[in-house]
């Protein structure tokens, strides 16, 4: 799958799960940059991530994700 449908995927996630569409996701965002992404939001963003890309992450992956760049290349080696 290509980068940027992962990324629009991703955005629909977090537009859905955040309730809002005020931000721009690119490689280098982090939670610090999107308003309503918290511990609690977290968990539940990569729960629909995991179930829309029909994938798991171990929590050594999910703790070495710094930003939507590494999620995005962590879920296209899991498609490879």
């Amino acid at each position: 799958m290509e980068k940027n449908q992962i990324m629009e995927k991703i955005e629909a996630i977090f537009s859905n799960t955040l309730s809002h569409g005020d931000f721009n996701l690119n490689e280098t965002t982090t939670a610090n940059d999107v308003e309503g992404w918290e511990s609690i939001t977290h968990m539940m963003i990569m729960n629909e991530v995991e179930k829309e890309f029909n994938l798991k992450f171990s929590l050594m992956e999910l703790l070495e994700m710094k930003n939507i760049g590494d999620l995005v290349i962590s879920i296209q080696r899991k498609l490879a």
